[in-house]
């Protein structure tokens, strides 16, 4: 089992730019496959960001937000630039096993508390 904690998350204008962070804990953390979800009431949980071995975005996000990780902390980053009001969300780090499908939460065992973003216009 791997516990998850995120943090960083906030308001910001839109535009503007925040960092949630995902410390993981209870697993080898370099033996995991890490992601970014979010969610917003009613809606399905969507992937964003995946890391591990490689990095992989969902299209909404790409060249805005950057997905890092930071092996000897155990912990994963999510920078997220240009921010929109679009990006409101709960945000979810996630982990899973390396190898197999990265996008949908379904392949994740291991969930974070979540950590809320809110960009205004």
């Amino acid at each position: 089992q791997v516990q998850l904690v995120e943090s960083g998350g906030g308001w910001v204008q839109a535009g503007g730019s925040l960092s949630l962070s995902c410390a993981a804990s209870g697993r080898t953390f370099s033996s995991l496959g890490m992601g970014w979800f979010r969610q917003t009431p009613g809606k399905e949980r969507e992937f964003v960001a995946f890391i591990g071995g490689i990095t992989y975005y969902a299209d909404s996000v790409k060249g805005r937000f950057t997905i890092s990780r930071d092996n000897a902390k155990s912990t994963v980053y999510l920078q997220m630039n240009s921010l929109k009001p679009e990006d409101t969300a709960v945000y979810y780090c996630a982990a899973k096993a390396l190898g197999g499908g990265v996008a949908r939460k379904q392949y994740y065992d291991n969930w974070g508390q979540g950590t809320q973003v809110t960009v205004s216009s």
